[in-house]
């Protein structure tokens, strides 16, 4: 009997050799694979929160920056700022012309002679471009009781009518068939002159127009440091 035979114990309990036999606890399958788990779920976790750091530090994958573009806009390779352009400026309201852009016909319904010429003479003075000067047709003549009648095409309603319209108060805007961009006006029996300059002007200026610039002085001209060929080109605009 070996040493490591427990007294009493013997037959097919009998220990045989010179080593302990060591007890261990059976295996908990379970606890094995739950722990192996968490450790692949602790793994993967620590992989995404890494990748996450490197897109916010590098700015991205190309896929992210073509679709935000650079700065966070929308847009890829400027088209984008491109197209935002032009549905902003097809939002924005046309610009008003300028005097000089509008052609007037002016004519007399009143039994004044001469004062069609006159009214001419001083639009020209602030910059309109004069049409036709004489009587107003049969259909008007002697027939606008108001200050005046302003007659042009419907694009017109919103661009020259409404420039004109600065140039004297108590006028009545008509559109007719006409496709030009010429307008008329036509004094009526309470017309008695233009409204001032300085008033026509700030009027103009208050609807967002341009009134037309005083011509300049010849004893002011420019000296060669201010001629427009020293002035810096202005930068070309985006291509879209």
């Amino acid at each position: 009997m070996s040493m490591l035979t427990p007294p009493g114990m013997g037959g097919k309990y009998r220990i045989t050799g010179n080593r302990f036999p060591h007890m261990r606890r059976p295996r908990n399958r379970r606890r094995i694979v739950l722990a192996a788990v968490s450790v692949a779920a602790a793994l993967s976790l620590a992989g995404w929160g890494t990748l996450q750091l490197v897109d916010v530090f590098s700015g991205g994958d190309e896929t992210t920056q073509a679709a935000h573009g650079k700065g966070g806009k929308s847009t890829k390779n400027g088209k984008g700022d491109c197209k935002a352009a032009a549905a902003g400026r097809a939002d924005a309201p046309r610009p008003l012309p300028r005097p000089d852009e509008i052609t007037v016909n002016v004519y007399n319904a009143t039994p004044r002679g001469g004062l069609a010429k006159i009214t001419a003479d001083e639009l020209k003075k602030r910059g309109f471009r004069i049409g036709k000067v004489g009587n107003a047709p049969e259909l008007y003549d002697k027939k606008v009781a108001n200050v005046g009648l302003l007659l042009g095409a419907p694009e017109t309603a919103d661009g020259s009518l409404k420039v004109l319209g600065t140039q004297l108060g108590g006028t009545e805007v008509r559109n007719d068939q006409r496709t030009g961009e010429d307008v008329d006006l036509i004094l009526g029996a309470e017309f008695k002159e233009l409204s001032a300059k300085q008033d026509a002007d700030r009027a103009l200026t208050e609807m967002g127009g341009e009134p037309a610039s005083e011509p300049a002085s010849q004893e002011a001209s420019p000296s060669p440091s201010q001629s427009p060929a020293s002035k810096a080109p202005a930068p070309a605009p985006a291509k879209c």
